[in-house]
C-alpha cells in the first residue's frame, strides 16, 4: 500500500478474495458457447476464444520467471541486490494476477465493442511492424514521462510508493501497482494494439507476441540478478539503447530518481537521467559467483504436492504452512509433470538462503518424496544423492550440514550414509547402524564439514514443550535415537513414561540404566493427559486418549490428527529470532519464522564453532544446545502459537 493511497488504488474485486476469477466467467462461457455450440459460422471466432488460452499462458510464464528467479537468486551466482525478501514483500505482491484479471476484462470488452477486432486472421507482417514501431515510439517516449510524474511527491506517496517498496524485487514486482497506475498503463500499451485494429493490420500473432514481449522484459527487468550476456551487446553495442537489463533497472529501486525508461534506455540517455553505475553494476553482477554459505540444511520433498510449497514454487503457498488445497486435484497434470521431472533430474537443487547474524545459510532439497524413502529400489539412489551432497558441502569448505526429515539416521536412512552394499547388509539390525557411521567416519577421515542430525535440540525442545508439573506421560511411536534420549531424560527427572505395548517396553528398558528404569512402566491404561508421539501414533490410540490431551511429537512429521477435542503441538520447533533475514517461506508445516530444531541444530554447531559431528549414537548435553538456541534468540513455541496457527489453517 502507498504511503497515503489515493482514489483507485484498491481493485475493484479485491473483496473477492480467491473468486475474483468469477469476474471473468460470463466472457469465458460466452465465447465458448459462440465458438463450439452456435450453428452461425459468422459467430465461430478464434480471435475470442483465444483470449482464455492467452491468459492462461500468461499465468504460466509469470510462475516460470517466479521460480527461475528464486532458485538464481539463493544460488547467489549473478545476483545484483543483496537486500532480504520478507513475509511483507510477499503478502503485499500477493495479488500479481490481478492486472491479469484486468487485462482480460478489457480484451473481451473490446473485441465485443469493436467490430474490426472480429475474424483477425493469425499473421499480418505489417501490424507486427507497426505494433514494434508504435511501441519504441510513442508508448516509451509517453512511459517514461508518466514514469517521471509518478516521483513526483504528489503522486509517488499516493500511487507508485507501492511498488517501490520493494528494494530487492522479484519479477512479479514489476506488476505491483495500484488500479489507477494499471489504467494509465494500459492505455499506454493499447495505443499500438488500437491502432493496428482500426487500420485493420492486427492479427492474433501480432496481440500475442506484443502481450508476451511486455510481461518477458517486465519479468526480466525485476530478477535480483543478471541474465543478460555481454557478448551481445559487443556483437551490436546500439542494443544497449533499446534493451535494458536487470541490473539496469535495479538501480531504480534502489536509487529511485534514475533509470526511468521502461525497457528501452535510450530516453535516460537522452534526457541525462541514466544512472552513471550502470555499466559497473552490469559487469560487477555478471562476474559474482555462486555463494558459498557456512551452513547447509539438507531436506526433500515430502508430498507430491509439497513442490508447490517449495520457495521456487508457489510464492502464496510457499510463505504458509503446507496444507492441502482442493484446487490441487485439478492440478493432477502439473504434479504428475513435476513427479516426472524430479524422478529424472535427480540432482540436489538449492531452495533457499538465508543469513543470521554473519552465518550464511542455504537449504538444498533431494528430489526425492516421503514415499520414495520407504521403497527398497529407492534407497540407493536416495542414499547416494545424501553422500554426494555431503562430499559436495565438504570440497566447497562448508562448515556443518544439517539433516532434515528423512535423510537423518534411522533404521533405513544411515547418519553416514555408507555405500550401498554396506548399508544392505547391515540394513534390518538397528544396533550394526551406529558402527556403520563410524565405518563411514573411518572411510573419509579427511571430510571437514561436520555433520548434524539435530537429536539434541530436538530431545531438547520436546523435554521443555511438556507442561511444567507433569508427573506421568506417555510414550507411543516408533523408537527412534530422540524417543530414547527422552524417555531417558524423563525417568532420570523423575518423570513416569509409560509405554502402550509390551515390545517397545523391552527396548525402552535395555537403553535405559537400572535407576533411571525404575520410571519406565507399561501401562495398559490411557489416563495421562500428556502423549509423545512418534511416527506410528494411529488413529484407534488418539481415540483412546482421554479428552484434552496434549499430543507432542517428537518425530519430523506430525501425526494425522483424528480428535478435535485434543491439543496438537507441533513437531520440534522454535520461533527464530528477527535477525533471520531473507524469510519469506514457510518450513514445510511450521508457521511463519518457525524452524525445526533439526535445522537450528546446524545453525547452532556453527554459530558455536563445535568441532564435532552430531549422528550415530553421539548425543551433546541437551542443556547446554538448549541454553545455545535461546542465548542466540531462538524462543520456543507455546501451544497458544499452535493452536492460532492451526486455526488458521
Amino acid at each position: 500500500m502507498a504511503s497515503k493511497p489515493g482514489i483507485l488504488t484498491e481493485w475493484p474485486w479485491t473483496r473477492l478474495g480467491n473468486f475474483k476469477y468469477l469476474v471473468l466467467a460470463p466472457f469465458v462461457c460466452h465465447s465458448t458457447y459462440t465458438y463450439f455450440m452456435s450453428k452461425d459460422e459468422r459467430q465461430r471466432d478464434i480471435a475470442y476464444i483465444i483470449i482464455l488460452p492467452l491468459l492462461l499462458s500468461r499465468i504460466i510464464h509469470n510462475q516460470i520467471w517466479i521460480s527461475l528467479s528464486r532458485y538464481r537468486t539463493a544460488k547467489g551466482n549473478n545476483r545484483i541486490v543483496d537486500k532480504s525478501i520478507e513475509f511483507d514483500q510477499i503478502d503485499r505482491e500477493s495479488n500479481w494476477d490481478d492486472q491479469i484479471i484486468f487485462n482480460g476484462l478489457l480484451y473481451y470488452i473490446g473485441y465485443l465493442m469493436l467490430e474490426q477486432a472480429h475474424h483477425m486472421p493469425v499473421w499480418r507482417t505489417d501490424g507486427i511492424i507497426i505494433i514494434g514501431l508504435l511501441h519504441s515510439g510513442p508508448v516509451e517516449f509517453l512511459y517514461y514521462w508518466l514514469h517521471r510524474a509518478l516521483h513526483h511527491h504528489f503522486l509517488y506517496s499516493r500511487y507508485h510508493s507501492h511498488h517501490h517498496s520493494s528494494i530487492a524485487t522479484e519479477p512479479i514486482t514489476s506488476v505491483i501497482h495500484p488500479f489507477a497506475e494499471h489504467l494509465s498503463y494500459f492505455t499506454l500499451f493499447s495505443i499500438p494494439m488500437f491502432t493496428t485494429v482500426l487500420t485493420g493490420t492486427a492479427s492474433i500473432a501480432s496481440f500475442g507476441a506484443y502481450v508476451t514481449y511486455i510481461d518477458f522484459m517486465n519479468n526480466m527487468g525485476h530478477c535480483n540478478f543478471e541474465l543478460i550476456p555481454k557478448w551481445i551487446f559487443s556483437i551490436f553495442p546500439p542494443l544497449k539503447y533499446f534493451m535494458y537489463t536487470p541490473s539496469y533497472h535495479s538501480l531504480h529501486h534502489t536509487q529511485f530518481r534514475t533509470n526511468y525508461s521502461l525497457f528501452m534506455p535510450m530516453y535516460d540517455y537522452i534526457y541525462d537521467t541514466l544512472d552513471k553505475s550502470s555499466d559497473t553494476l552490469y559487469e560487477k553482477s555478471l562476474k559474482r559467483e555462486a555463494e558459498v554459505p557456512d551452513v547447509v540444511h539438507l531436506t526433500h520433498l515430502t508430498t507430491p504436492e509439497s513442490i508447490y510449497h517449495l520457495r521456487v514454487g508457489f510464492a502464496s503457498l510457499a510463505s504458509n504452512p503446507h496444507t492441502s488445497r482442493w484446487y490441487f486435484w485439478l492440478m493432477w497434470p502439473v504434479t504428475l509433470w513435476s513427479i516426472m521431472i524430479t524422478w529424472i533430474y535427480g540432482r540436489t537443487f538449492v531452495v533457499e538462503r538465508n543469513m543470521f547474524k554473519n552465518i550464511k545459510l542455504q537449504t538444498w532439497a533431494i528430489p526425492k518424496y516421503r514415499v520414495q524413502y520407504f521403497m527398497k529400489w529407492q534407497r540407493e539412489t536416495i542414499n547416494n544423492l545424501i553422500e554426494e551432497s555431503i562430499m559436495e558441502a565438504d570440497q566447497k569448505g562448508i562448515k556443518v550440514l544439517s539433516l532434515g526429515l528423512l535423510n537423518q539416521a534411522s533404521p533405513e536412512y544411515m547418519c553416514y550414509f555408507l555405500f550401498f552394499q554396506i548399508a544392505l547388509k547391515c540394513l534390518l539390525r538397528e544396533e550394526k547402524l551406529n558402527s556403520n557411521g563410524e565405518l563411514y567416519l573411518k572411510r573419509h577421515p579427511q571430510l571437514k564439514v561436520k555433520v548434524v542430525d539435530g537429536s539434541s535440540l530436538a530431545v531438547a525442545v520436546v523435554l521443555n514443550s511438556i507442561p511444567k508439573g507433569t508427573s506421568h506421560v506417555v510414550l507411543r511411536g516408533h523408537l527412534s535415537k530422540v524417543a530414547y534420549s527422552i524417555a531417558l531424560a524423563l525417568c532420570q527427572r523423575g518423570i513416569q513414561v509409560a509405554t502402550l505395548h509390551e515390545e517397545e517396553y523391552k527396548r525402552l528398558n535395555a537403553k535405559l540404566t537400572r535407576e533411571a528404569a525404575t520410571n519406565l512402566v507399561r501401562s495398559k491404561s490411557y489416563i495421562s493427559k500428556t502423549w509423545l508421539v512418534g511416527d506410528g501414533l494411529s488413529e484407534d490410540e488418539q481415540l483412546k486418549a482421554p479428552k484434552g490431551t496434549l499430543f507432542i511429537p517428537y518425530s519430523q512429521f506430525p501425526p494425522r490428527k483424528a480428535r478435535k477435542d485434543c491439543f496438537y503441538f507441533n513437531t520440534p520447533a522454535m520461533i527464530t529470532p528477527k535477525h533471520l533475514e531473507n524469510v519469506d517461506s514457510c518450513e514445510n508445516w511450521h508457521p511463519r519464522r518457525v524452524m525445526s530444531a533439526w535445522r537450528i541444530a546446524g545453525i547452532l554447531h556453527a554459530l558455536e564453532g563445535w568441532n564435532e559431528n552430531e549422528c550415530g549414537d553421539v548425543m551433546f548435553d541437551i542443556d547446554k544446545v538448549w541454553k545455545a538456541s535461546v542465548d542466540h534468540g531462538f524462543r520456543p513455541l507455546t501451544l497458544v502459537t499452535t493452536s492460532t496457527d492451526q486455526s488458521k489453517n
